[in-house]
């Protein structure tokens, strides 16, 4: 049955599955009807950019699955485990009226069993950008991915432009483990104010969002300067840099412009290079990037 015809076909209410065997049989009986497969593995505390990337799987195949799970393997010593947003009740009710057709809600010992002790890393990707402050971060990404790919079988899973390394790490690792998904990494959502959406906006205080707007600010300024067919990588980091020079409240992490292929830096920009950003706004970690295209 293709997707024109299940679309006329009357919508089942969304299914919600915890364990492997019961997401794996739900897979192996659509695949065994013809439909096609989207997967977009998620967190939870969804908003509307988690929300974007369900659409897309809905429009482009027959059967969307989405996954909730706090991957602790993500987290580094220190960092916002135990006060990450959850709202399983609320996402829900989100992904039902996104169109999702099935919800995988694995516990902790379903993704990493008694004795577990396989990772998957990637060699170099990781030691650029968030890999130099979170080291332990991109095994935590890899690895979960790869399990959940395993359960799922997907025939696309779909990730976010502003999550830009993790994206293009999961592209790479897909192609060198030969997983026989299609990895589409769909545009960044912001919100009005022009800050990207993220589930750790949450945390900002209404000064310290006022004080993250410093960061779109960024942005519109890269764009401005590429556009106006300027080249030079330093000269942009040096205007860029200003813009947060003294701001209180704000410490940055990394500001840089690299090569998307590889994350080594770049010296002069081309429409393979992007500008990569990771600030501090009080306690909380924000990201954002642009390509120059």
């Amino acid at each position: 049955m293709g997707r024109s015809t299940r679309i006329l076909a009357k919508k089942k209410a969304m299914e919600t599955f915890a364990t492997t065997d019961t997401v794996r049989e739900w897979s192996r009986q659509a695949r065994s009807r013809g439909l096609s497969i989207g997967f977009v593995p998620t967190m939870g505390a969804l908003h509307e950019g988690h929300l974007s990337l369900v659409k897309a799987s809905v429009s482009e195949c027959d059967a969307t699955m989405v996954s909730i799970f706090v991957n602790p393997s993500q987290f580094n010593p220190n960092e916002d485990l135990d006060k990450y947003p959850r709202d399983l009740e609320g996402d829900s009710r989100l992904l039902e009226e996104a169109g999702c057709d099935l919800l995988f809600i694995p516990d902790r010992g379903t993704i990493y069993p008694e004795n577990f002790e396989t990772c998957v890393s990637l060699e170099k990707m990781p030691n650029h950008l968030c890999g130099l402050s979170r080291p332990t971060h991109f095994r935590g990404v890899a690895t979960v991915v790869s399990k959940l790919f395993n359960i799922v079988e997907p025939d696309k899973a779909y990730f976010g432009w502003k999550d830009a390394q993790q994206a293009l790490l999961i592209r790479r690792m897909t192609r060198d483990l030969d997983f026989c998904i299609d990895i589409r990494v769909m545009p960044i959502v912001r919100d009005k104010d022009g800050l990207a959406l993220s589930s750790r906006n949450a945390y900002l205080s209404e000064e310290e969002r006022r004080t993250a707007l410093l960061i779109p600010r960024a942005i519109e300024t890269a764009k401005r300067y590429y556009r106006a067919g300027r080249r030079s990588a330093g000269g942009l980091l040096d205007e860029v840099n200003s813009l947060f020079r003294g701001a209180e409240g704000l410490k940055v992490d990394y500001i840089t412009c690299v090569e998307m292929e590889t994350f080594e830096e770049s010296t002069n920009l081309s429409n393979q290079s992007m500008m990569a950003l990771a600030v501090f706004v009080g306690k909380t970690r924000l990201i954002d990037n642009i390509r120059f295209e």
